[in-house]
């Protein structure tokens, strides 16, 4: 936990910055309007003693809902076997009236988001019609390389939902009015929305100390780490809401200090450990003792294939017998023969007269 359970804010400040906030909005409505517009967005912004090494969302349940009426909804579901696309967009709104939920303006199975949307202009101009996109949670993995780079750069991403939980109805209320914060591993700050413009300030008081409490508790980091806290809107100056006291500073050092005497523990250790085998090695070879080596199978060789000298080489270099001479002919067959041809001779034909 990055910040211990008595750490908390200051109620009655937290009171006067949103009034003071919720009166500058009020200047900055046009005189031609009436009410005041739901849609400014309320947010917190968190400014951390230092970056966070992973990246992290932190899903925040708010007392009062932070999202108005007017605001659409879009659920992507799996596609139901045996069904067509109408169909399963019939079963699906039946399934919902029947649990009871009325926040989700339209349903899109995953058919028709990988056919009916895959062109680009499709694509933003789905971003464009809805303020939030729902997931069915059996499809979640099936959505990024279908949805495309503009829904994660605007951080819009749909949020998963179990359509077979016995409590749908809760399960998506708290998901459509909760808010979520993203901590990155890039940067020091980060920011959730936990209201708008149409509620009062004891409502976005009570949002704003939940946050406050739920972010604390989450944060997967050692030590204090929250170190301001802001509250906004888009065109307001941010009012501050906590300020970190500076004794954390000194939790923070002996953090470091720990952390480094760990490692150089480590590499102490490390160090003995190849002393201890240079020595061993040395003693072996003091006491004259043979030290077992591996040799590594290789694979059998082939034999070198023998040159071929040519014949001439050959019939130079054969020796010469005793008795016979250069220029003389090789045994005819039938000489060589024992005697054969010898004993049969030539028959003599006699001549006619």
């Amino acid at each position: 936990m990055a910040e211990t359970a008595e750490v908390g804010l200051d109620r009655t400040q937290v009171k006067k910055a949103v009034q003071a906030l919720q009166a500058f909005l009020k200047t900055k409505s046009t005189g031609d309007s009436l009410f005041l517009d739901d849609t400014q967005q309320i947010s917190l912004l968190f400014t951390l003693w230092k970056i966070p090494p992973k990246a992290q969302t932190i899903r925040i349940p708010l007392p009062h809902g932070q999202r108005s009426d007017t605001e659409e909804v879009c659920l992507f579901t799996r596609d139901e076997p045996n069904m067509t696309s109408d169909q399963t967009i019939r079963f699906y709104k039946k399934l919902l009236a029947e649990k009871g939920v009325k926040n989700i303006t339209e349903v899109i199975p995953y058919k028709v988001l990988r056919t009916e949307y895959k062109p680009h202009e499709a694509k933003r101009r789905l971003l464009s019609n809805f303020d939030m996109f729902l997931s069915d949670d059996r499809v979640r993995r099936l959505l990024p390389s279908h949805l495309g780079k503009h829904f994660y750069l605007r951080k819009r991403e749909p949020l998963c939902v179990n359509m077979l939980s016995k409590n749908l109805a809760r399960d998506i209320s708290r998901v459509i009015q909760g808010s979520y914060l993203k901590v990155t591993n890039k940067g020091s700050c980060c920011m959730a929305r936990i209201a708008h413009a149409g509620m009062t300030a004891d409502e976005v008081t009570e949002n704003v100390e939940a946050a406050f409490q739920t972010v604390s508790t989450k944060l997967r980091t050692k030590g204090p780490v929250i170190k301001l806290v802001h509250i906004k809107t888009q065109m307001s100056v941010a009012l501050p809401l906590y300020t970190s006291n500076l004794n954390h500073l000194t939790a923070l050092d002996e953090d470091q200090k720990v952390t480094e005497t760990a490692k150089q523990e480590a590499a102490a250790k490390k160090l003995a450990k190849k002393t201890k085998k240079t020595e061993d090695v040395k003693k072996s070879e003091g006491t004259g003792e043979e030290i077992p080596q591996l040799v590594p199978m290789g694979t059998p060789s082939k034999k070198p294939k023998l040159e071929k000298t040519p014949k001439k080489k050959q019939l130079e270099k054969a020796p010469t017998t005793a008795g016979g001479k250069k220029g003389r002919k090789p045994q005819n067959k039938m000489n060589k023969k024992g005697g054969k041809g010898e004993s049969k001779g030539k028959r003599r034909v006699p001549k006619l007269k």
